[in-house]
């Protein structure tokens, strides 16, 4: 402290005779000044149970005036374009933002997947919604996802990023209407693949590019940048209910901890049918760990390889390749997420969460 205090009076940023009275107050006031804008996200995504968690790690780094959320484009995937729009909307009037935007999800083409209410539940919220407030967004008249994100994009380039949670349709239809506009994104960060490990809807892919792979193909094409975080990591990221109770235990009362927990309980549910977690009573976050490389971006190591997507196979659609033969291989054009530090990857997430629950009514 002392030293960022000599820094700050030799810069002019603060006055000698403050040095000397210091208290609490003037301690923010130099934390202050190294305080740096918030960053600009737009979040692309299909709620879904793991999609919430991730969302709720977004609103709290927004309440802490990290992010400045510009808008959510929902798309379809986990559920219904309505549902996910609907879904969206109703976690961000359960959160207090309801006055984020809230874009629908594109048209999707003749051959996409089919959705995972299975895992989700017929409402992609543990079949919760009908306990939340009701969205507050019409469905009908609001903005299709790809206008938005091309309005947002055109008129603030290279200063927002583009999280993909979900299905990469909304994306690829943005760049489909007006070729480039991916490019004035300042970076775009992917959930999705599989590179070293099983899929979770095949054999071979991971459900969010299987579902739309032409979409996601697109998405690959359109930069030489793109951070992809795949099943490699997620499957390490098992959330428990005990990590629920943590979280919500400074609010237990509140709305927003009370679903949390019975989200928590559902997907732990789905999850031990499913066999995913080998016995082990929680579920995957998968989606989280978008936020985690935004903003703790040292719980994880990255490599740098050129991802293509199968599109075409009937057993390995969706399939995601990187080349791991030793030649020179000049045209990367991503970094893919393959080692995660799980145990301060939840530190960050759970520390968090509470920040965004306290409070709460």
């Amino acid at each position: 402290m002392e030293a960022a205090i000599a820094t700050a009076v030799q810069n002019g940023q603060l006055k000698p005779s403050e040095t000397s009275e210091m208290t609490e107050t003037s301690n923010s006031k130099l934390e202050m000044l190294y305080m740096t804008e918030p960053t600009k996200i737009i979040l692309d995504t299909d709620p879904g149970g793991d999609d919430i968690f991730a969302f709720l790690w977004l609103l709290s780094l927004v309440k802490q005036k990290l992010v400045d959320l510009v808008a959510i484009t929902a798309t379809e995937g986990n559920v219904t374009a309505r549902k996910t729009f609907a879904n969206s909307c109703q976690v961000l009037q359960l959160a207090g933002f309801s006055n984020i935007p809230v874009g629908r999800a594109v048209s999707l083409p003749s051959d996409s997947g089919e959705g995972a209410e299975h895992i989700h539940g017929e409402d992609g919220m543990g079949n919760l919604s009908q306990t939340l407030p009701p969205s507050d967004q019409d469905f009908d008249t609001a903005q299709p996802a790809d206008d938005l994100l091309i309005e947002r994009l055109n008129a603030d380039p290279g200063n927002i990023t583009l999280i993909a949670i979900g299905p990469l349709t909304n994306l690829a239809a943005a760049e489909a209407k007006q070729p480039g506009i991916l490019q004035k994104a300042k970076e775009i960060v992917v959930m999705g693949g599989a590179f070293q490990c099983r899929g979770n809807i095949t054999p071979v892919a991971e459900f969010n590019i299987w579902f739309n792979p032409k979409a996601a193909q697109t998405v690959f094409d359109s930069r030489d940048d793109i951070v992809v975080l795949p099943l490699d990591v997620t499957r390490q990221l098992v959330f428990t209910p005990t990590m629920a109770g943590a979280v919500t235990q400074q609010n237990p009362s509140s709305q927003l901890a009370q679903f949390v927990v019975k989200l928590c309980q559902f997907m732990v549910g789905t999850t031990l049918k499913y066999r995913e977690t080998a016995g082990v009573p929680g579920f995957l976050v998968h989606d989280a760990v978008t936020i985690g490389y935004l903003f703790y971006s040292e719980t994880l190591m990255l490599r740098r390889a050129k991802v293509q997507v199968e599109a075409l196979g009937d057993c390995t659609r969706g399939q995601t390749l990187i080349d791991e033969r030793h030649k020179a291989k000049p045209a990367a054009n991503a970094w893919v997420a393959l080692q995660v530090d799980v145990p301060n990857f939840f530190t960050n997430f759970a520390e968090d969460l509470k920040y965004l629950i306290h409070g709460t009514v």
